[in-house]
């Protein structure tokens, strides 16, 4: 089995690589990736224990050209491949429509053409926009509110046409925290841990009663890593193991560092709250940890830390 793994070296996807190259039945994957971020950390370190099976690729999800000829040698396509932004960003709107929205349609056209077999999108749960109540596949309505989760739910809409014609997931991520070494800290809670570290000092926007859904990274990697074997109707899934308060979060930092000091940026604003039922309907084909132990694993996070 050959597999396309489209942002390959970032953040979800190097962990996803590392695991895919341990799987018996991978003989290649391909990394697609622009280095966009410039983040050069997929390269470095001896932690690929069947490194031969991977092929990096310099590539755009724009260059149709380039990409049609990956697709056309491999059997699985994950498409991580993504301009991200947070939930206090709404900026960069035609890069997100671009990539986003017109890179997916893209790559959907490729698949369309050739023998793929089965395709994995993480989309994001920010299609969702808001909700106060706890939502699943079926009781959430699609109203995103940032330009970043239009741009989702427009390349969801691509996407849409190959369940009829192959396997096909839309896999719909919660906020992605914890360490691994193609970091992002952009996210609430790497963020805070970085500052609670080095600066002894967060800041937390509006009130901090804001609950967001939240997804450990290796909870990312083994739950993508495994829907390449299963045997799943065509679907849309939520992907989540936890809704937690800003404050819940500030919490667990004040008993790591105890002397952390925090400031509050505009706390008379209440931001939008989303909740997301962790047993989503994935979990019901492939169960994996809920609730997990929110200091454990931000000790375990300190720990990789250089100093």
């Amino acid at each position: 089995m050959k597999i396309l793994v489209t942002g390959g070296a970032g953040y979800v996807g190097t962990p996803l690589v590392q695991q895919l190259v341990n799987d018996e039945k991978v003989k290649e994957v391909i990394v697609y990736d622009n280095l966009s971020r410039n983040n050069h950390n997929f390269f470095i370190g001896r932690d690929y224990s069947n490194a031969h099976k991977i092929r990096f690729v310099h590539g755009d999800l724009l260059d149709s050209r380039k990409l049609k000829k990956c697709v056309e040698e491999v059997n699985v396509v994950y498409h991580l491949a993504a301009k991200i932004s947070t939930t206090a960003t709404n900026t960069a709107g035609h890069m997100h429509e671009q990539v986003n929205h017109w890179g997916t349609a893209e790559l959907v056209y490729a698949i369309e053409e050739s023998n793929v077999e089965k395709f994995i999108f993480t989309s994001s749960i920010s299609v969702y926009g808001s909700s106060t109540n706890l939502i699943d596949e079926t009781s959430g309505i699609i109203n995103p509110k940032t330009l970043y989760g239009i741009s989702k739910m427009r390349g969801e809409e691509h996407v849409d046409r190959l369940k009829g014609k192959i396997p096909t997931y839309v896999v719909r991520l919660g906020n992605v925290f914890g360490y691994h070494k193609s970091m992002r800290f952009d996210g609430v809670i790497n963020r805070f841990m970085f500052d609670a570290h080095f600066n002894n000092r967060i800041r937390i926007n509006g009130s901090g009663k804001q609950s967001r859904p939240f997804l450990h990274i290796d909870t990312a990697k083994e739950v993508l890593a495994k829907l390449v074997h299963a045997e799943i109707p065509s679907s849309t899934f939520n992907l989540v193991d936890r809704n937690l308060q800003v404050l819940d979060i500030v919490d667990v930092l004040k008993e790591i560092y105890p002397q952390l000091e925090f400031i509050f940026i505009n706390q008379h604003l209440q931001l939008r709250e989303l909740k997301i039922q962790p047993k989503t309907f994935l979990y019901s084909h492939i169960p994996y940890q809920l609730e997990g132990n929110l200091k454990e694993e931000l000790l375990a996070f300190r720990k990789e830390y250089a100093f």
